[in-house]
């Protein structure tokens, strides 16, 4: 979006809503508030009113490296009923990111906090805090738990079955066998120790022999965990059926009971009879490491099922076909969440064909699937998480994660726009906002102008509901609002979701065979070029040139050329505007002249088209940096991007707006949802970059050259003996923090003119 500012005179202070209305018309309906809200907003701008916090509550989610929000105001919030403040925590230019980061007072420090990358260091301050004050981890305090649950377990009667929490109590091998499990708890059938501190495997497995009555057990996060301990305790226990979060071959009654949220720690049992297992509707079974489902899982057995979850299980044990077959037979099945590509197959309307019944496939409309022909389709995608390593100092652990948070907007007034974009973070608040494609609220950025300029605008986000909110509800916004398939909506989610990477890998490879297979060059004959004949006329006389650009006009002086202000006498003309079939009809124009222009000169000089016409004319050819015109071919970039870091290839890309000079708006990235999130300042093509350039001294360098192209056909090309050196001021690294460097990666600088003649000189 660019927000742009009406023209402004020396009467356009805002004083009153009116003022308001009038200074910011434009920015009110590009941002697509509600006109209902206006005067409402005038109030908070006008009084920089921020009472959010009021209304909304930040909670962690995702283990902590993901923040969300909730709607925590007593009542309800309406469609369309108020409108929110949002602060922007952080505004740069791309190039200056790293540099604030280091250098702004506690910038790092907030932004890490905000993106959840500081999570390592709150963990150590938390738990030194815990060492210091607080008694988990003693015996004496792990006893009173296990009373608790004892005592849970009389009041249901001496033989009920137990159900034991341990999770993170710093129990170690030595307090293991001091507890002494199997004695106090005989019927014990789930047993939760993730997160303590077990490493001794012989002392582990003699404990948890004794407990044979076990039907499930979390060791995660234990040192202990390794492949002797899985074989050891998935041998040892004859009755396991879920060991790690994962069904066991044993998965049964039980497990599928667990998943069902029949049995649990405040229900506790040994097996489920049959009259539950008939009455269960949903089925919960994602994430499970289940390679075959159980045999248990059937119509005859589950008649009630109407909502299944298999995602995240490889079901390699079983043919695509027969789980079709087989969840055709629950007559009653109605929502389905599968992983596309996956167990079912590559296509969604391939699966809704075999499974007429469903209503929703991934939490999508089966209707609307079949209407607008997407093959993939997912509501609930697994998040893409920050990563770091803990030795990452926070300002790189930023730049790694803020492209998940940011959002842009470019200035503008009526008489340019700005060429490079403004990024920024919106605050805490804002930031905590996850997404949805059935998002219940809206966000725009604004520009608030309190003395009617754009010099004095003050940037914020505006937050206000689209639908009704109910206390607790989650709220969200769509990040890709406006922009559907036609737009590669499924492909850009992929910078903030982790989406099927064998359909992206499967569009490359389609791709790739789609340009060896249109490469006409390769057969076709070229032309031998003609011997060059000169254009001065056989009587000596100069050539008449014709010209509205003033350099040409000032510094045309060698006698061959003269001057002349009338286009249709003229042999040459060279000017700025287009000249197309149009204008030589209207002028007067012949195809006998020349100028500075060619027809379709388009597919050389703006890069989009240059991409494209060696694509069509030669395929891929190895001269040729693999390139992508990411309005386009997105699909295609995000599977070569996921084949390089499968294969252990390098990953640097370079972003480049379509038709800019002097590398503005120019970016080098190895970030996949940098380069996605990228498209959002303009239309670019993404290319891969030469990671090992030739290097004039450690620098990089090119050369400019002036061509003059007199024929297309014949083809005739002149260079000139006349060219540049030009260098980056930089020693070349691929140092991550020196993507941020103009002058390492890019060579167009400004120069005195004593440098220019060393340049020449070189």
């Amino acid at each position: 979006m660019s927000p742009a500012a009406a023209s402004a005179s020396p009467d356009d202070r805002i004083r009153n809503y009116e003022d308001f209305v009038r200074v910011h018309a434009y920015l009110l309906a590009a941002a697509g508030i509600p006109p209902s809200l206006h005067q409402r907003l005038y109030r908070k701008l006008a009084d920089e009113v921020f009472d959010g916090g009021e209304v909304f509550a930040v909670e962690p989610c995702e283990d902590g490296r993901q923040r969300r929000l909730v709607l925590s105001a007593d009542e309800s919030l309406r469609k369309e009923s108020d409108v929110f403040l949002v602060d922007h925590a952080w505004s740069f230019r791309l190039p200056d990111a790293l540099k604030q980061l280091r250098e702004v007072p506690g910038l790092a420090e907030r932004m890490a906090a905000l993106m959840c990358v500081d999570l390592d260091r709150r963990i150590e301050t938390e738990e030194a805090d815990e060492k210091d004050g607080h008694e988990s981890g003693s015996l004496e305090h792990v006893l009173q738990v296990v009373e608790k649950e004892k005592a849970r377990v009389q009041e249901r009667g001496r033989d009920s079955a137990a159900w034991l929490e341990l999770e993170e109590l710093g129990i170690d091998d030595d307090m293991l066998v001091a507890l002494d499990l199997s004695a106090k708890f005989p019927n014990l059938v789930a047993l939760n120790l993730w997160g303590n501190k077990l490493q001794d495997l012989e002392k582990v497995m003699q404990e948890i022999r004794k407990c044979a009555k076990l039907k499930a057990l979390w060791l995660n996060e234990n040192p202990v965990l390794g492949k002797s301990i899985d074989k050891a305790i998935l041998d040892g226990l004859s009755g396991l059926e879920i060991y790690n979060s994962h069904f066991t071959s044993k998965a049964g009654e039980w497990a599928l009971g667990f998943c069902a949220d029949i049995v649990g720690a405040d229900n506790p049992c040994s097996s489920v009879e049959s009259t539950l297992l008939g009455s269960i509707e949903i089925i919960d079974l994602s994430d499970r490491c289940i390679h075959k489902l159980p045999e248990v899982l059937s119509p005859s057995n589950f008649p009630s099922l109407s909502k299944l979850n298999i995602r995240g299980n490889p079901l390699d044990q079983i043919s695509g076909d027969d789980l079709l077959k087989l969840f055709g037979g629950f007559t009653k099945l109605q929502e389905l969440e599968v992983d596309i590509p996956g167990p079912l197959g590559n296509s969604a309307i391939s699966i809704l064909e075999s499974l007429p019944n469903l209503s929703l496939l991934n939490g999508v409309d089966s209707s609307s699937i079949i209407e607008s022909g997407k093959h993939i389709v997912d509501s609930a995608l697994e998040p893409r998480l920050p990563e770091w390593s803990p030795e990452e100092p926070l300002a790189e652990r930023v730049i790694g994660a803020m492209w998940l948070y940011l959002m842009t907007y470019r200035l503008a007034d009526e008489e340019k726009i700005d060429e490079t974009p403004v990024w920024y973070v919106m605050d805490e608040l804002g930031s905590a906002m996850r997404h949805s494609d059935y998002a219940n609220f809206r966000i725009a950025p604004f520009l608030f102008m309190p003395e009617g300029k754009l010099d004095t605008a003050i940037s914020y986000t505006i937050l206000w509901p689209t639908h009704d909110v109910h206390t607790g509800e989650e709220c969200t916004r769509d990040f890709l609002f406006g922009i559907g398939e036609d737009k590669q909506r499924s492909a850009r989610l992929t910078a903030w979701f982790r989406t099927p990477e064998n359909y992206f890998i499967q569009e490359f490879r389609r791709y790739q065979e789609q340009l060896q297979s249109n490469s006409i060059c390769s057969s076709t004959k070229i032309e031998e070029t003609p011997s060059t004949k000169s254009i001065r006329p056989s009587d000596g006389r100069a050539l008449r040139v014709y010209t509205d650009i003033p350099h040409v006009e000032e510094f045309l002086t060698r006698p061959e050329f003269v001057l002349t202000t009338d286009p249709k006498e003229a042999d040459i003309i060279w000017v700025s505007m287009q000249v197309d079939s149009e204008v030589k009809k209207a002028v007067g124009l012949t195809d006998q002249q020349y100028t500075n222009q060619f027809p379709f000169e388009a597919c050389l000089v703006m890069k989009h088209h240059l991409a494209e016409t060696i694509h069509k004319a030669w395929g891929s050819p190895e001269w040729l940096q693999p390139t992508y015109n990411l309005e386009t071919h997105l699909s295609p970039l995000i599977g070569d991007y996921f084949v390089r870091k499968r294969d252990g290839m390098d990953n640097l890309w370079i972003m480049k707006p379509w038709n800019m000079a002097r590398t503005i708006d120019t970016t080098v990235t190895g970030d996949l949802s940098a380069i996605i999130r990228l498209m959002e300042t303009g239309p670019k093509i993404c290319q891969k970059y030469i990671e090992r350039p030739a290097l004039f001294q450690g620098r990089k360098f090119d050369l400019r050259y002036i061509v003059l192209v007199r024929s297309i056909r014949p083809l005739e090309i002149f260079l000139s003996d006349v060219f540049w050196v030009r260098l980056a001021n930089n020693q070349y690294t691929l140092e991550k923090t020196s993507f941020f460097e103009y002058e390492t990666h890019f060579t167009v600088m400004v120069r005195s003119n004593s440098f220019s003649l060393l340049w020449d000189n070189i």
